[in-house]
């Protein structure tokens, strides 16, 4: 049952789907209803795409402009330098300075592409947080922020306690990430008036430190959410599949492998996601979390459209759909399936599993091989020697199970 909020923002929130904790509700209630709010998601750039992990973050961003409010997409090229430890069991490998700003290029288009970023009151901005944290020196920063935090409080933090209870090891460096960002939301909140933090239920201590270092400082009154961990019905965890992470770039993975994803989702899974990942009135999907049976199918493909055509645009998500309905239901090949060349020499079957990403390993090949997994044009192949020779201008289907699909050619 969804909390009786005033606020356009905080009722969008919470009847999508996208509340876990919320400091001070009432009083950030009653702001976000008599003025515009500006808030922000940090997101470092460990990678050249962002996958579907953090695809909730981002929904939290397009939540708060619908509800009239500006977001701030905060790239954490300097908080990167360093590495979140909330989560991890070792610290993250260190970026160069060209690998930060090769990643950010590569990820802006993603949210370009779901945040409305213009001029208005209530347009996005995208700012990063190196500006301002690598010019800060180290004895300004012991002195002017050092203060506000005790060890005693930052080890009770679940991004360090956890590392230590597992006897892991929590670098120095690490240490001072959640310093890092609470002075992110101190500089946010003095030159764009930002009043809120959104993140992850794992970012909790890392906004509180944020505002209480707003209050400590500049006696200014902030505000945070978390949304909760996205986890499949299965218990994985969201961004994530078998066969490695489900990136939001079409460059990273391919738009069919996107679609595709979103339509194998678990039936217990289709009403949560309708609501946090897509823009569908709660009715229709009231209407749709009803269907049973088959019928749920029909959801999942509109889950599959909205989400993709959301991050990857209107054609992505049509050439996806008419790919999988030709090969499915049709039994041909849709255009938009991975594609392999094997060259005249062709390539053994094996190695063509593994290099379309079907397998992981020549290993894990030979044992769906022996299971009769695989199909060519049809036909189940178990000989692990078998070469793969399409002829001249011939595209052969390749298949492993019912749901994975590839096109072989010269």
């Amino acid at each position: 049952m969804t909390q009786a909020y005033e606020s356009d923002l905080l009722r969008l929130l919470d009847e999508r789907g996208h509340i876990h904790q919320v400091t001070d509700p009432g009083a950030l209630d009653a702001l976000a209803n008599k003025q515009v709010v500006t808030g922000y998601v940090g997101f470092d750039p460990t990678a050249p795409s962002l996958h579907i992990g953090n695809l909730a973050s981002i929904m939290l961003l397009r939540r708060l402009q619908q509800a009239g409010h500006r977001p701030i997409v905060i790239m954490g090229g300097g908080t990167a330098k360093v590495g979140d430890p909330s989560g991890k069991d070792e610290t993250r490998q260190l970026l160069t300075e060209e690998r930060l700003a090769s990643n950010i290029e590569g990820i802006k288009g993603s949210f370009e592409r779901i945040l409305r970023f213009d001029d208005s009151e209530t347009g996005a901005l995208l700012i990063n947080n190196d500006d301002w944290l690598s010019e800060l020196g180290y004895i300004e920063l012991l002195r002017d922020v050092g203060p506000h935090f005790t060890i005693n409080r930052m080890l009770t933090f679940d991004s360090v306690k956890l590392r230590l209870e597992r006897e892991q090891p929590l670098s120095f460096l690490e240490f001072n990430y959640m310093i890092m960002q609470a002075y992110d939301f101190l500089v946010l909140a003095r030159d764009y008036d930002c009043r809120l933090q959104l993140g992850g239920s794992d970012q909790w201590g890392n906004i509180v430190n944020g505002i209480e270092l707003n209050r400590r400082i500049d006696g200014r009154e902030v505000y945070g959410v978390t949304a909760p961990l996205i986890t499949r019905a299965d218990g994985a965890k969201m961004g994530k599949s078998v066969d490695g992470a489900i990136w939001l770039n079409e460059d990273a993975l391919a738009a069919y492998d996107f679609w595709q994803y979103w339509r194998n989702t678990d039936d217990r899974d289709v009403s949560k996601f309708l609501r946090l990942f897509t823009d569908l009135p709660l009715d229709e999907i009231a209407r749709l979390e009803a269907l049973e049976g088959a019928q749920i199918n029909d959801a999942k493909i509109v889950l599959a459209n909205e989400v993709t055509k959301l991050v990857r645009g209107d054609d992505a998500a049509k050439t996806a759909e008419a790919t999988a309905r030709e090969t499915f239901a049709g039994g041909g090949a849709g255009e938009d399936l991975p594609t392999i060349a094997v060259g005249a020499e062709g390539m053994r079957v094996g190695a063509v599993l593994t290099e379309l990403g079907f397998t992981v390993s020549n290993g894990e090949a030979k044992r769906k091989l022996a299971e009769g997994a695989v199909k060519l044009d049809g036909e189940t192949i178990s000989d692990p020697g078998y070469v793969i020779a399409p002829g001249d201008g011939e595209t052969l289907k390749l298949s492993l199970g019912k749901k994975k699909h590839g096109l072989v050619t010269r």
